[in-house]
């Protein structure tokens, strides 16, 4: 019986499919990014493509994935961390709020980045505010992980779309 409750879940809960979509759509879009990205014109070979961080630029993303899915989902718990972290000295305020201030600054600078954190972490939230209708028993980091593997499955779908060549609409 609890196999068919989760089976059901999505139906219950259409912003669980919302946040499929939109991570199918972010991973169909990372795929299709990856080979333009990274281009280095002071290295030798006049630009061109390096390979071994084009391919570190899935894993990078899927990283960042989970990281604003894990903060979505668990605010008020990340938060109070990193409040007992700051509260330690001033030292580590001035160094976390450089940190954040620096991270932040370098996500506006690239704004294609901000854009799939905020389309991705606005899908993770309303996912959340549909399992909290549904007046679920969650535990605060099963939901973390449950949201992480259905955004990297998502990811993942994507990635596939644009591999077999399903998706040539997008380019």
């Amino acid at each position: 019986m609890p196999i068919l409750r989760l089976l059901l879940l999505p139906f219950r809960a259409p912003m669980l499919l919302v946040l499929l979509l939109v991570s199918a759509y972010l991973g169909l879009n990372w795929t299709n990014l990856a080979p333009q990205a990274v281009v280095l014109p002071w290295l030798p070979g006049n630009g061109q493509h390096v390979t071994v961080l084009r391919d570190l630029i899935m894993p990078l993303e899927c990283l960042q994935a989970i990281a604003v899915v894990v903060i979505c989902t668990v605010p008020d718990l990340v938060l109070r961390e990193l409040s007992f972290f700051m509260a330690r000295s001033k030292v580590l305020t001035l160094i976390t709020t450089l940190f954040l201030a620096i991270t932040g600054g370098v996500y506006l600078m690239h704004l294609n980045v901000l854009t799939d954190v905020l389309l991705l972490g606005a899908s993770v939230l309303l996912a959340r505010l549909d399992l909290i209708r549904l007046r679920l028993p969650m535990n605060p980091f099963g939901v973390a992980t449950g949201l992480s593997a259905l955004v990297l499955g998502g990811v993942w779908l994507g990635h596939q779309l644009h591999r077999s060549g399903l998706a040539p609409f997008h380019s």
